[in-house]
């Protein structure tokens, strides 16, 4: 029997990329691969509930019938052989899953690819984050999730690099992905200035037209 640690579960609305206002119910597991510097999210095991797959799609159901589920974390491709056992049984009950990752684990998303119908995951600058990712990796995540719905998002700051700008463009043109940027948060407010946040987005779409410019606004209507 596989189990999973859920930190948490709750309604509300997606509050980053192209889906922005759309209702999800969120369920954000404990665990990642990373430990990137600007991660605002508590998914201490100690804190979590332990659950089975039949378990968590009990409590699920409790919110209604096909639902949008918004699996995050935390990275949930951590948990893939518990997702293995959980996304079918999801998917026969007409649930949506939207994924969203930290874009680093191809080989676990592989796995679990044909149960996902939204990707959300992340291009990690180490400018932002203070993690190095390999290329290969990336290269390998997106082309494993381009048999799905699939978009990127890219937290960025100011110290954010010119060589960073050029593996952006180059990673969404490889891949024909949307890029989404998203300015560093302090609590409830831009971590970047908004004069800056319009110079990354023009030079970005000076080279590459499918970029966008979104916040995190759930931290403006002050919600999960």
């Amino acid at each position: 029997m596989k189990y999973a640690n859920i930190r948490e579960i709750f309604l509300s609305i997606q509050g980053e990329g192209p889906y922005v206002g759309q209702q999800q119910l969120f369920v954000r597991f404990c665990g990642c691969n990373l430990n990137c510097q600007f991660c605002d999210t508590d998914f201490e095991t100690s804190k979590s509930k332990q659950y089975t797959p039949e378990n968590l799609l009990q409590e699920l159901n409790n919110y209604g019938k096909n639902l949008i589920i918004s699996l995050t974390g935390g990275e949930p491709l951590v948990s893939v052989e518990f997702l293995k056992e959980f996304l079918p049984l999801a998917k026969n009950q007409g649930h949506k899953i939207y994924l969203e990752t930290n874009g680093t684990l191809p080989k676990q998303l592989k796995e679990i690819i044909e149960y996902t119908d939204i990707i959300s995951a992340d291009i990690k600058l180490y400018s932002a984050t203070g993690e190095r990712i390999e290329n290969g990796i990336i290269d390998s995540f997106f082309t494993v999730a381009a048999l799905k719905e699939v978009f990127a998002k890219v937290v960025f700051d100011e110290n954010i690099t010119e060589e960073e700008i050029n593996k952006i463009i180059n990673i969404g043109k490889t891949h024909n992905l949307l890029i989404i940027l998203q300015p560093k948060m302090v609590g409830e407010k831009f971590g970047v200035p908004v004069d800056f946040c319009e110079k990354i987005l023009n030079r970005l779409l000076k080279e590459y037209s499918e970029v966008r410019l979104i916040p995190q606004v759930h931290k403006f209507l002050k919600i999960r």
